[in-house]
């Protein structure tokens, strides 16, 4: 068994690549595991790091917008897990071209060679912000896209290239959209790293708006678990949500994060709210549990582990928030 992992030196696709050559899986106990990433600034051989040496992987450096390059490291391999995108909001907002070449054009690209070379698989990750928003109610897998962002519309579009590519071709290209993410080795950009970091440094976190927005938060750990669900019992052509069972306001996952540092509300700070802000996000994973999955990371332990990584590994973190 060869898999090709896209993306796999970033925060989630690197958590699946160690766990699948840590024997997470045991299904994939035997496969040989290439990584191929761009590395942008979100990209770090360091994720890495704790299976650099295992003698079932290989990395390669490179762009899943290059078609010669993928012309020659995608045969012969027997799954496509495709993690490799542009990912942060409010990036996407300031300069949304990086985003169309990565999570539109690179997915195109990277069909196209899968379809050339006969890969049997491909499973594409994706995100619930294609939905959009949502007051009440969770959205199952087959409510329209309504993406409200740079980043969201361009997931969307990866997405839809993805049902393109199946019902034209015939492909087996599976799509999973999971909530919002959070645990080890995640880039300091994002809430749940950013906050902690920042106060582990005595600084002021930012809270955009009235801090009632809404997400639903997985541990990276179940996310990658109903990842495998989907490559080891998904069918072609489907599309599948992951989600953590965990909903909570930003203003509520800020003061968990103040008592977990030992901080008060004197170091927050209020921000204008991010333009086109999403109220709320919640996904049903009814047909992605009838494989098997369900949440095994409570989120009070999982966020107490966090906390405690990010206190124990500065020496990850601190060259990244300097960038």
């Amino acid at each position: 068994m060869r898999v090709l992992v896209t993306g796999g030196a970033g925060f989630i696709g690197s958590h699946y690549v160690r766990s699948m050559l840590g024997g997470a899986y045991p299904m994939y106990a035997d496969a040989h595991v290439t990584v191929l990433d761009k590395l942008t600034y979100a990209g770090n051989l360091a994720n890495l790091a704790p299976v650099a040496d295992h003698p079932r992987y290989d990395f390669v450096h490179g762009d899943i917008a290059d078609a010669a390059l993928l012309a020659t490291v995608v045969p012969g391999n027997d799954l496509i897990v495709n993690f490799a995108a542009e990912t942060h909001v409010d990036r996407s907002i300031a300069d949304p071209t990086a985003f169309l070449r990565s999570n539109v054009l690179g997915v195109h690209c990277l069909l196209e060679a899968a379809r050339t070379a006969d890969v049997p698989t491909v499973v594409h990750i994706s995100t619930d912000e294609v939905y959009g928003s949502l007051d009440t109610g969770s959205w199952p897998e087959d409510h329209p896209l309504l993406p409200n962002s740079p980043y969201s519309a361009a997931k969307a579009g990866g997405d839809l290239m993805c049902r393109a590519y199946h019902r034209t071709y015939g492909m087996d290209v599976r799509v999973t959209r999971c909530s919002n993410n959070y645990g080890p080795y995640q880039y300091p950009e994002k809430l749940i790293p950013l906050f902690v970091t920042n106060l582990l440094d005595g600084l002021p976190v930012p809270l955009y708006g009235d801090g009632g927005n809404i997400r639903d938060w997985l541990h990276v750990d179940d996310h990658c678990r109903g990842i495998q669900l989907v490559v080891e019992r998904g069918a072609p052509g489907e599309i599948y949500n992951i989600g953590g069972g965990t909903e909570l306001s930003n203003k509520e996952l800020t003061g968990l994060l103040l008592e977990a540092l030992g901080a008060d509300w004197s170091m927050v700070k209020p921000v204008a709210d991010r333009p086109g802000h999403d109220r709320r996000y919640s996904v049903d994973v009814t047909k992605l549990s009838a494989l098997g999955y369900a949440p095994a990371v409570g989120f009070h332990r999982g966020l107490a582990e966090v906390v405690a990584w990010y206190r124990d590994n500065e020496t990850w973190w601190r060259p990244l928030k300097n960038r």
